[in-house]
């Protein structure tokens, strides 16, 4: 800050920040110009009393009386505080609203951002924090263009949760559509962790990034001379300038006490200077406070407890004092530039003040004030989550109710989309300790906080919970089951498995022990190494048989006995059958939803793909349908969202819509992409997408995804629907590596023959295979088809059969080949799956040597999108005509 001293008779200038200013004043220039007119995002960066704060106070100058001016500003005190520096900017669009007018105009994003706002009460399911950072982005998009022109302006962000900053990165990437200016300050390398990654990323989405500097010795002299009179000589100005180092706040302050002291600014003054300048900061500051007296100095210490915008009766109360006093206090805090008031309450002039009287407060009592203020917040009615971050910081004392305190607050934190809040919270209450009675269910709760965001530590919460007394069967049973989540998603598959192999041999025969059957079942059925994959079908025929789907276990059971009968190539009635069985009136059973977390979402995937590959087209678009609309509803953006889209996606590829199935596959590899790189479900999209590219016959396009995503061996321990080796097989002989493709498709083959999975159409590398070998090796292509035409025969699926036939007539010649690809046409015509059947058409149309049938090839292939294949039909209808 380099104004003067407060209630002087004039502000000094601002000195050397000329070309700041000029890049502000024309930001905001180019916002009011136009409602189009994109915004911007401005940064200052610089360390402490380097100006910044006096920079965005000149910026709120420029824009007021032009544009709606929102500001805010973190706290060292309150960095623990989820979405404390959003709320404080919003604020006074929030309260202008009802709640009528808030909910109308948030439209759906209302439940999710609502929360975290504080207009809305958190709904009864844990909202996915990535899913409440779109909706904080969506929400200030919408009041951006009810409030234009709009700047935003956030002070000490260095300071500001990490729920803010992941937010702020966000909404940096939207400025471009947006009119609205947002002003940054921060110092350098105060941030730690996400938070100092998501603001390195709005720095680097700024259009002006800039450093302050300190004052040159020619700013200095200006500012002492504006300041204390243009008799002010030269040593006296340069002496400033050396014991403040140009700092601007540090210039002021102690101009100011130039001012105080009634001391001439002449050389043989200068001497004193330094002396002076030991009252601004640290140990001189902590005896300027003392010396206002041992109340006055209470007052501050409860100021500092309780962090900006402090209310006077909250001081009050923390430093046990009445409200006359209180007042009398805080005026001589004022008098003395330690405290200013402001629309928000009290708060220090400088967070240099504040963090020094804060550290000046002995630690017992610091401590025992932290206390008091949970205390006095949660008599104020500001709730558990409030009062934790002071809980935080109180000394472990075997206190039971404190236990209770911050495992509410951590509730409360998980509610509205804030898990790390919550993580703190739980590791907080287990240094208290728990009572041994509660022991395991606090580290049940940690790791269920973490699980979305931390695996690994999931892991060792959930063992030492299940070390302990203190779970029922029903925690135990869900803790296992989270537990082997983890594991699994930690690439550790073999504990996963063996964890619930310990728990089963602890229960009896019961709903309880069938859960973690399924689970089991369900980790064995993804895990692309299995070493007994046909015992384990013959083992979970038997045990799934009987079921009639009378509970959710059954249902989990029926679901992954379909998936296994579908990967393995039995007869689609059976898949279809056993899906119908796992279903209520046609639809997901309560607590089997999209966002129920009882089961995984594996499980419901299964499902969908179950239907797909068995001709069911219908219901597996809707109920990949409805899993876009139920996470996006939920405001669930991360992988549940992505995997949904790419399921949705691949659905439609089957359907032969590929422009829709193209959308939906970039849509979600754009979603998996912000959760982060190298994950399963990167290879799972990608897979789609380079699939559907070869079939709209885009193979560059396909082999620059596969770059991108490093879609090449070895890839993840996991199955892939469709069979992605299958895919990068295909892809590689499209590419002209044929080689490559060969042996890729000969491992493909190996593979999943030692796995007796057999379902031609979710692995169709035999047909690609004989095709390759047609000429070289026609023998051993011959065969290929042959059993896989055996294999589609035992599927039974339209799809399966016509598909088989195509492949089996592009080996053959004459009138035999013209014969099976008029069967294949056939079976693929009454198939669901669009694409295939123009092929079909168009591979008849060219072996028949017949215009209708390419005719009507092409009008198919236009109609899906296959732009590769209108082309091969128009090439050839023109061969036909000449």
């Amino acid at each position: 800050m380099t104004q003067g001293r407060p209630g002087g008779a004039a502000w000094a200038p601002l000195w050397e920040r000329e070309d700041e200013l000029a890049a502000a004043a024309q930001a905001v220039e180019e916002l009011c110009a136009d409602v189009t007119t994109a915004g911007g995002l401005l940064t200052f960066s610089g360390e402490a009393g380097i100006g910044k704060t006096a920079l965005l106070s000149e910026v709120r100058r420029i824009a007021e009386g032009r544009a709606t001016v929102w500001s805010a500003r973190g706290g060292e005190t309150v960095t623990s505080v989820p979405f404390n520096v959003v709320r404080q900017l919003l604020q006074p669009a929030l309260v202008s609203l009802s709640p009528e007018e808030a909910r109308e105009y948030l439209g759906d994003w209302y439940e999710i951002a609502g929360p975290a706002l504080g207009i809305a009460e958190p709904g009864g399911r844990r909202p996915d924090p990535q899913g409440v950072c779109e909706g904080l982005v969506e929400a200030v998009s919408r009041l951006a263009r009810l409030h234009w022109p709009l700047v935003l302006v956030i002070d000490d962000a260095h300071w500001a949760d990490q729920e803010t900053l992941h937010w702020l990165a966000a909404f940096a990437q939207r400025l471009g559509e947006l009119p609205v200016l947002v002003v940054v300050a921060h110092r350098p390398g105060e941030a730690l962790g996400e938070s100092a990654r998501h603001l390195a990323s709005v720095a680097a989405a700024a259009r002006s990034f800039t450093t302050l500097r300190a004052l040159t010795p020619d700013a200095a002299a200006g500012l002492t001379r504006a300041t204390l009179g243009e008799h002010a000589d030269a040593p006296f100005c340069r002496e400033v300038w050396a014991v403040t180092g140009g700092n601007p706040y540090e210039s002021v302050e102690l101009l100011a006490k130039v001012q105080d002291s009634d001391l001439e600014p002449v050389e043989s003054s200068a001497d004193q200077l330094r002396g002076l300048n030991r009252t601004a900061r640290g140990r001189g500051l902590v005896d300027r406070l003392k010396g206002l007296g041992t109340d006055a100095t209470r007052f501050a210490w409860a100021a500092a407890i309780l962090g900006s915008g402090f209310s006077l009766d909250l001081a009050a109360s923390l430093a046990v004092m009445t409200d006359d006093d209180a007042a009398s206090c805080a005026d001589r805090l004022c008098a003395a530039r330690i405290l200013v008031g402001g629309d928000e309450g009290l708060e220090f002039v400088h967070p240099l003040i504040a963090t020094t009287v804060y550290r000046s407060i002995p630690g017992a009592t610091r401590t025992a004030m932290h206390g008091v203020a949970a205390a006095v917040i949660a008599r104020d009615g500001q709730g558990a989550a409030s009062a934790s971050r002071h809980l935080l910081e109180v000394h472990p004392d075997d206190d039971p109710d404190l236990v209770e305190q911050l495992r509410s607050a951590a509730a409360e934190h998980l509610a509205v989309g804030a898990p790390d809040a919550a993580r703190r919270c739980l590791e907080r209450a287990l240094r208290e300790p728990p009572l041994p009675e509660i022991h395991a269910r606090v580290l049940y709760e940690l790791g269920c906080a973490t699980l979305l965001t931390s695996p690994a530590t999931t892991i060792s919460h959930l063992r030492e919970a299940l070390s302990m007394r203190g779970l029922d069967q029903g925690l135990r049973v869900d803790a296992v089951c989270r537990l082997s989540q983890a594991l699994v998603h930690n690439d550790q598959l073999e504990e996963g498995l063996r964890a619930i192999d310990e728990e089963s041999a602890r229960l009896d025969a019961g709903p309880a022990r069938l859960r973690l059957q399924a689970v089991r079942y369900m980790w064995e059925g993804i895990h692309a190494g299995e070493e007994d994959s046909p015992g384990r079908s013959r083992r979970l025929a038997s045990l799934a048989g009987p079921l009639s789907g009378r509970d959710n276990a059954e249902r989990a059971l029926l679901i992954l006995r379909a998936f296994d009968a579908m990967t393995r190539g039995e007869n689609a009635e059976l898949v279809v059958e056993l899906c119908d069985r796992a279903l209520v009136n046609g639809r997901l059973a309560p607590g089997l939803g999209w966002t129920d977390t009882e089961w995984s979402f594996e499980l419901r995937l299964m499902l969908g793909g179950s239907y797909a590959f068995s001709d069911r087209l219908d219901r597996a678009e809707s109920l990949f349908t409805e899993a876009v609309r139920a996470y996006e509803t939920a405001g669930w953006s991360g992988g549940h969202l992505a995997l949904s889209h790419a399921f949705l996606g691949y659905v439609y590829r089957r359907r032969g819509r590929l422009h829709d199935a193209e959308r939906s596959l970039r849509e979600s590899l754009r979603l998996a992409d912000r959760v982060g790189q190298g994950l399963p479900m990167h290879w799972e999209a990608a897979s789609m997408l380079i699939d559907t590219l070869l079939a709209r016959g885009h193979v560059e396009e396909a082999g620059a995804v596969a770059d991108r995503y490093g879609f090449a061996p070895p890839s993840a321990s996991t199955i892939y629907v469709p069979d992605a080796p299958s895919v990068r097989g295909r892809l590689l002989l499209a590419l002209g590596r044929t080689d490559e493709g060969l042996n890729e498709l000969e491992a493909t083959a190996k593979a999943l023959t030692a796995r007796g999975q057999y379902n031609t159409v979710l692995a169709p590398w035999a047909y690609d295979l004989a095709r390759a070998l047609a000429h070289e090796d026609p023998k051993r292509a011959a065969h290929l088809v042959a059993d896989a035409r055996m294999q589609a025969e035992r599927f039974g699926t339209d799809t399966a059969i016509g598909e088989a036939l195509r492949c089996a007539a592009s080996l053959e010649t004459g009138a035999r080949s013209v014969a099976l690809y008029r069967q294949a046409a056939t079976y693929l015509e009454a198939s669901p799956c669009a694409y295939e059947h123009a092929v079909a058409r168009v591979e008849y149309g060219i072996a028949a040597d017949s215009v209708a049938e390419l005719e009507r090839g092409l009008t198919l292939a236009r109609t899906c999108g296959a732009d590769g294949l209108a082309d091969r039909a128009l090439d050839h209808l023109g061969l036909v005509r000449r």
